[in-house]
């Protein structure tokens, strides 16, 4: 027999007794209270009690309190993932102020590249055009002196014709070069 049968037949012996003898009646009795019944009533409370404790009950509690420990650890991590997020937004920030001010430095420094190449380029353009000038005048002076060459002996020639024409007569080599040379003294003066 198990417990549950044992206080049902207890509970009927109750009954029955009480049934049997009412002049025996006790204030317990009289309140509707049995003795017997209750101490099996209260040992199936405390049996019953114990198996949804040990099977129910302290199982469950175990599993709240590594639910809740899962649960902290998770927001200590949070808390790390937030802070480490916060640090590297700070240094993503500072990385990109870093980068900002390195970027207009380079540019600064480009512009006054820039700006010194031009009037390195400027210098060397008015010095390379000064230096073609000078040529210029070089080959102007030479091509000057060629036509003049040129016309010195042109007009000797013509003066030597009209002489011979005027005088008839063929002058000498020497005397030739004499009237030549004086002929340009005077062309000159």
């Amino acid at each position: 027999m198990n417990i549950i049968e044992i206080a049902n037949a207890s509970t009927e012996e109750t009954v029955v007794e009480h049934t049997t003898t009412p002049n025996n009646e006790s204030v317990a009795a009289s309140l509707g209270l049995n003795g017997q019944l209750f101490v099996f009533q209260l040992i199936n409370f405390a049996i019953v009690a114990g198996i949804v404790w040990f099977l129910i009950l302290k199982p469950l509690t175990s599993k709240l309190e590594e639910r809740k420990n899962i649960i902290d650890e998770s927001l200590e991590k949070a808390k790390e993932v937030e802070a480490n997020l916060i640090m590297s937004n700070e240094k993503f920030t500072e990385k990109i102020s870093e980068a900002k001010a390195e970027g207009n430095k380079i540019i600064t420094k480009a512009t006054t590249d820039a700006e010194e190449l031009a009037v390195s380029m400027k210098a060397k353009a008015k010095v390379e055009i000064e230096n073609l000038v000078e040529q210029a005048r070089g080959k102007i002076k030479d091509e000057k002196e060629e036509v003049m060459q040129g016309i010195k002996k042109e007009t000797a020639s013509l003066i030597m014709a009209v002489v011979e024409k005027v005088l008839n007569e063929k002058l000498t080599d020497k005397k030739d070069q004499q009237l030549i040379e004086e002929s340009l003294k005077n062309l000159h003066k």
